[in-house]
């Protein structure tokens, strides 16, 4: 702003017109018009105290003012504008003096207009170099350049995906070819990764890529159920970039152009029929490009993750994270749910209900609302094997599967003996033992309706007439009641001298015309 005060104050001293301006930073033209304005309006030296340079501007120059009162242009949403098809500055600048119109506000020039937007993309488009900090980060993604491997029978050309991950501190890198960048995939480079490195990061910084982030958010993203579960077998964290934010991940992106030129296609005339060959041929490679010196400091990748990166890596778990995949299934009325045509239990108090499968390669465990509620060993071999924890199933299905040769024989043994020789007889008496198990389960159900006392009275009565009763003729002794017959012959009624105690009415042989003897 134009020093008023002091101008006034040196016109006031007899100083001239030049030496103000010299004084004041300002041309003789802008002095003449200062001093002009003051006489007409008045305005002369001493002034109060509490003047400042701001209100004598609207004394003198109160057009000034009224420029100063004008609208500026929405920068941010001129940005977003102009990244539309066929939109301009002067088509937005047209908008916003209408605007500016119908709002009764005085807008600016085309000029100023376009130079309130260019300082805005100055500023907007600044970075700010961030300098990470040893064992803070890993930063990781798939090279957008393949290689590829040869079919040794067709000679078919297959392609390899490139996995890259870069230390940010040291830029020391890693470098892996696969034949597909599906879950297992990237999961597996992960693991091989910590493993090159000896150490794990605080962090782990990939894309916003499908196998490693179900939904991208800058505030709350999904990350991939195995993904997840790995970072926190190795205790670091999964922060993904943000989506069309390179700059996040700078490294891996700057890594990605360099080791697609010193790697991938400083391979391109070797010949390699599989992916083992391939990844032998990037291994000597890479380490190539860690140990080739910087071109602007000492030293090279190697030297500077060696000095002042590995001692800041967390150290890796005891064993490797077992890559595992996740499933969701509805446990049927059998119980049983079905992994790839194998069948493993659940406790019955979960059918119909949805529960995640988590399978690794030799375990498959059952989940219910994240709380593991059954675990087997995998099956593999033949199709439509069982395994069934015996704990999982209900009381009377439990019961059916124990009744079985050594528990009938030890059941008939508690009722009597002739019970256990008959028992004996049935399971003998079939050729097919699952059938005797069943004839034996039907004489446990004839013990609870009858008693235990009668069905072995009823096995002596049907020893009697054959040494191989079957199930038939014990059910027709009972239903008839011959068992206790048989007791009766045992054990006869003791007789009475007083036959009237016994019968009723009682005759003499006078009654029938016959001589008492």
């Amino acid at each position: 702003m134009i020093k008023y005060r002091e101008i006034l104050r040196l016109h006031a001293q007899g100083f001239s017109h030049r030496h103000i301006a010299s004084s004041c930073g300002c041309s003789k033209n802008t002095i003449g018009n200062v001093l002009r304005r003051a006489g007409e309006k008045g305005v002369s030296w001493p002034l109060d105290k509490d003047m400042d340079n701001p209100e004598l501007q609207n004394i003198l120059f109160p057009e000034k003012h009224r420029s100063e009162m004008r609208r500026p242009p929405d920068c941010s949403y001129l940005h977003q504008e102009m990244a539309r098809s066929g939109v301009t500055l002067s088509l937005l600048w047209h908008e916003y003096v209408e605007t500016c119109r119908q709002n009764k506000e005085i807008p600016y020039s085309y000029r100023q207009f376009c130079r309130f937007y260019n300082s805005y993309v100055i500023k907007t488009k600044a970075t700010m170099r961030i300098k990470r900090k040893p064992g803070e980060a890993m930063e990781v993604d798939w090279a957008g350049q393949t290689a590829s491997i040869q079919d040794s029978i067709t000679g078919q050309t297959i392609p390899a995906y490139v996995f890259i991950s870069v230390l940010p501190c040291s830029q020391y890198a890693y470098v892996e070819a696969f034949l597909s960048m599906d879950t297992p995939s990237w999961i597996t480079a992960h693991i091989h990764a910590l493993q090159f490195f000896g150490g794990v990061p605080r962090m782990i910084i990939p894309d916003n890529l499908k196998t490693g982030v179900e939904r991208s958010s800058s505030t709350d993203p999904v990350i991939n159920r195995s993904y997840q579960e790995m970072a926190e077998h190795y205790q670091t964290a999964i922060v993904p970039a943000r989506v069309r934010h390179p700059k996040d991940k700078p490294n891996v992106e700057g890594g990605v152009r360099i080791i697609s030129t010193w790697i991938i296609a400083s391979l391109r005339n070797g010949q390699y029929f599989s992916i083992s060959e391939l990844n032998q041929a990037i291994r000597e490679k890479l380490t190539e490009y860690n140990e080739k010196p910087f071109q602007k400091k000492d030293g090279s990748r190697q030297s500077a993750f060696a000095e002042e990166e590995k001692f800041a890596l967390l150290p890796l778990p005891a064993s490797s994270y077992e890559l595992a995949t996740w499933k969701k299934a509805t446990v049927p009325f059998d119980y049983h749910i079905s992994v790839e045509k194998m069948y493993y239990s659940v406790p019955y108090e979960y059918m119909k209900h949805q529960v995640d499968v988590r399978v690794t390669r030799n375990m498959i465990e059952i989940y219910f609302n994240h709380f593991r509620v059954a675990s087997h060993i995998r099956l593999y071999g033949k199709k439509g094997q069982l395994s069934t924890n015996p704990e999982h199933m209900p009381d009377k299905h439990k019961d059916y599967l124990s009744m079985n040769r050594d528990y009938f024989m030890s059941w008939a043994k508690e009722v009597g003996v002739h019970t256990l020789i008959t028992v004996k007889a049935i399971l003998a008496s079939y050729k097919v033992e699952k059938q005797a198990l069943k004839s034996c389960s039907s004489l446990t159900k004839l013990a609870d309706k009858y008693s235990v006392e009668r069905l072995e009275r009823a096995c002596g009565r049907a020893l009697d007439y054959s040494p191989r009763p079957n199930l038939n003729s014990i059910k027709t002794i009972l239903k008839t009641g011959q068992d206790k017959q048989q007791l009766d012959s045992i054990n006869p009624p003791k007789s009475n001298t007083n036959q009237s105690d016994t019968h009723g009415f009682v005759r003499g042989a006078a009654y029938y015309g016959r001589k008492e003897k």
